[in-house]
């Protein structure tokens, strides 16, 4: 297997949200990126979306001008997946979709070389379904960043049934790399984060819904209440509430009752108000 030390170049599949984040922090850390996603369109914006987040870094002095464009330099954009066929280490951040990302990883199974560990970044699917596509289930791993990903400090590392301790190691190795901290979860539905997340995104949309409280009384509750950053309906809007439909679905189908999607949720997904990402969802984004 190949090890931390040997990594250099790093495969994203998926140039979306989490796709490009991944791919900036990467490429600041000092890895070389190929970034793949499967129309010229997607990887344009993904792009330039990094290109957006690196200019906010510099103008908050997170990052100088000279670190900016010499993360950008070290991104390579593409729509072909033999373009990644050098990878030192994949991570998958395509749609979460249990057909999509098991073509994905069989198609990357054939190309990279057998002792790449192959990550993906789903949130509720399994790792060993995934890995189960591909002729490595044992360098196949859960590497699931935070939204967003430039700014969130976690990464939680997912173990498939068949997952080698070394590929382990290297997944929370790669993820403190990128200044990241980790923590581990069996491959359960949901994982650590989603299992707890949804519920309770889930019943602050229920809350308002039911007229508990205004959306910025229920919101400015849970953060002031709790010591959370954001309030449930706000994180729901920067996540995308199409993501969180999905997910909580997921879990619906999996784990039962408690986790049943709020119906607001359902309708908002329904007229098409995801969030931040459409510039409305609960609230009203410029």
């Amino acid at each position: 297997m190949r090890s931390l030390e040997a990594i250099e170049t790093v495969g994203v599949v998926g140039a979306g949200t989490m796709g490009n984040g991944i791919a900036q922090v990467a490429a600041t850390a000092g890895y070389d990126v190929v970034m793949r996603d499967i129309e010229a369109e997607f990887v344009e914006r993904g792009l330039d979306s990094i290109d957006d987040s690196l200019s906010r870094f510099v103008s908050k002095e997170r990052l100088t001008e000279a670190d900016a464009d010499a993360a950008r330099a070290r991104i390579t954009g593409t729509t072909d997946l033999k373009d990644l066929a050098a990878a030192d280490l994949v991570v998958e951040a395509a749609v979460e979709n249990m057909d999509v990302k098991k073509d994905v990883f069989a198609d990357l199974d054939d190309l990279v070389d057998e002792d790449v560990v192959l990550a993906t970044n789903t949130s509720t699917l399994s790792i060993t379904s995934i890995a189960a596509a591909t002729e490595r289930p044992e360098l196949v791993v859960g590497l699931h960043f935070m939204n967003p990903v430039p700014l969130m400090k976690g990464v939680e590392v997912v173990r498939g049934e068949l997952t080698d301790d070394a590929a382990v190691d290297v997944a929370h190795g790669f993820a403190e790399s990128l200044e990241k901290e980790t923590w581990e979860s069996d491959d359960k539905p949901g994982f650590v984060t989603n299992r707890i997340l949804m519920p309770w995104l889930n019943e602050g949309i229920r809350a308002y819904d039911e007229g508990v409280a205004s959306k910025e009384d229920i919101d400015r509750g849970m953060t002031l209440g709790t010591n959370v950053p954001m309030g449930p309906l706000t994180l729901a809007d920067h996540i995308g509430l199409d993501i969180c439909l999905h997910a909580s679905e997921t879990l619906y189908d999996e784990l039962g009752e408690r986790y049943k999607p709020a119906y607001l949720l359902k309708r908002k997904v329904e007229a098409g108000e995801l969030g931040k990402k459409t510039g409305s969802g609960f609230y009203d984004y410029e």
